[in-house]
């Protein structure tokens, strides 16, 4: 098995990679995370630098390599800094409270929509029209973001609803008479 492509991480002080046979873990300051690894792609450790090999250069083991490259990188970017998302909900009327481990929604329905945190999921809400979402697996962070906004997406005539805070709501504009 050759060794085509290689893609370094490099891994900073404090976090420790560990190396299985199909798996991989990550170690660090914020905590910890496991991802599985493809058996073709091989991970190795060597003086601070994670390296991601492919054995050929068929184009699924491409693909394949630089998906477990990018979850890698992002696993040792969560372990360290962490990953968070940020939400603005806009309405007259809307607003989040934080509860325990889970917020609160009133996003114009007749009751409030509690959403609880996932295990590793932190909110955090410093207004009640934003809410803040941190975690150290981006892709957890981002599956839950998608979960509060899915409760009421901005809608295109007035922009009310959940959207992330770098969203750009096309506006439409109404029926004239």
């Amino acid at each position: 098995m050759s060794r085509i492509g290689r893609k370094p991480v490099s891994i900073p002080e404090g976090v420790t990679v560990d190396v299985g046979p199909g798996r991989v873990t990550v170690n660090g300051p914020k905590g910890e995370l496991q991802q599985a690894v493809d058996r073709d792609m091989q991970v190795e450790v060597s003086d601070g630098v994670l390296t991601v090999a492919r054995p050929t250069d068929r184009g699924d083991h491409r693909a394949l390599h630089g998906l477990t490259r990018s979850l890698l990188a992002n696993m040792v970017t969560g372990v360290t800094d962490g990953y968070e998302k940020r939400l603005v909900i806009a309405g007259v009327g809307y607003r989040a409270r934080l509860q325990g481990r889970s917020i609160d929604l009133s996003v114009g329905f007749s009751h409030t929509v509690s959403i609880d945190a996932p295990d590793g999921i932190e909110f955090e809400v410093p207004i009640p029209t934003q809410v803040i979402i941190r975690g150290i697996d981006k892709q957890l962070v981002g599956e839950t973001a998608a979960r509060i906004r899915r409760t009421r997406p901005p809608e295109p005539y007035k922009g009310k609803g959940i959207r992330y805070d770098d969203e750009v709501i096309r506006r439409k504009v109404g029926k004239r008479a």
